[in-house]
Parts: structure tokens; sequence; C-alpha cells
């Protein structure tokens, strides 16, 4: 397992993310969640498992990059995940 990274740290990632992605999320949280490791809202607040925040870099970085595109493609269609491979280099999930 990944050294943890405190929130403040990981919001931080997100917001770097978001710069490269070109978006703008309107709220960042991060808190436990039981099914799945992040969700997007159609008003763009993203929501993080408080458990990611225990992953990998690589996997963070995939699953951040994943919610953020969900800002300007809201489906997991053909254009969603041409734009996940060319940000996220490692991507290969079906399902994050």
């Amino acid at each position: 397992m990944a050294e943890p990274i405190n929130t403040d740290a990981f919001k931080e990632e997100v917001r770097g993310w978001a710069e490269k992605v070109g978006v703008q999320p309107a709220e960042i949280h991060v808190r436990p969640m039981r099914r799945k490791w992040a969700s997007c809202s159609s008003r763009g607040r993203l929501t993080f498992d408080a458990e990611l925040l225990s992953q990998p870099a690589a996997f963070r970085d995939e699953v951040v990059v994943h919610e953020l595109l969900h800002l300007k493609v809201p489906n997991h269609g053909p254009l969603f995940k041409a734009l996940l491979r060319a940000y996220a280099s490692g991507y290969q999930r079906e399902s994050i």
C-alpha cells in the first residue's frame, strides 16, 4: 500500500489535474464511500472515497482524471475513453 497523503494535498492534486484537463470543479469532497472510489454530480461536485488517499499515486491520478473528465463528457462513450487514455496514460480499466 502507498504512503497516505492528507486531504489538503489530495485536493491540490485534483486542482492540478483540473487545470491540465481544462475544467473547474464546483466542489471537491473527501469522505468514506461504500461502493465506489469517486463520483461526479451534474452540478460539478466531485466526491472521493477517503481510502483513495492511501492508494498509489498512479491509481489516484486515474480516478481523479476519470471524474474530472465527466465535467466535459457525462458518459463512458468513445470520446470519454479516448480522453481518459490521453490524460491518464496508464488507463486500462474499463471501470474505475
